[in-house]
């Protein structure tokens, strides 16, 4: 892992079917409930943004997000939990950004769990600012969670 200013360096770069296996297992090793590759490879064909973020050529880090109307919605961000805390998220996220802004989008939303206090500090710290919640949205171990609804301005 080689640290820049006390981040991570990474470059991001849109994915394709060949990147599919390593986010496959970045997911994997993130989520209980993770994704499965036919929903990546489903979110490709529908022509979603999806974008990994790379150190030393690796893939670090994973975003997928659809615009329509524009509106741009952060599906699912996650980075390898071997480089977490280092700068990858926000890097990602304002890539994400700037694709939504090429997209024309004027907003972008995304869920967070309630009980995910790194990322609702990230999202904090960028700006986004909570609008709604979906209850029990996301499945658990001991029942499901609540999902807070997030939106910034792009």
């Amino acid at each position: 892992m080689s640290a820049v200013a006390g981040h991570e360096a990474c470059s991001c770069r849109p994915l394709d079917e060949q990147d599919l296996e390593r986010v496959v297992g970045i997911e994997r090793r993130s989520y209980d409930y993770p994704w499965s590759s036919g929903v990546f490879r489903e979110c490709l064909r529908a022509g979603y943004c999806m974008w990994g973020a790379f150190a030393d050529s690796e893939l670090v880090g994973y975003c997928v997000m659809s615009v329509a109307v524009g509106e741009a919605h952060i599906l699912n961000i996650c980075v390898d939990p071997d480089h977490r805390r280092s700068g990858i998220a926000w890097q990602l996220m304002m890539n994400m950004l700037d694709v939504a802004r090429a997209h024309t989008a004027d907003t972008m939303l995304l869920e967070v769990r309630p009980s995910n206090r790194g990322a609702r500090a990230l999202y904090q710290a960028m700006g986004f600012r909570r609008v709604g919640v979906r209850t029990g949205y996301y499945p658990g171990r001991n029942g499901r969670e609540d999902a807070w609804i997030l939106a910034l301005p792009v």
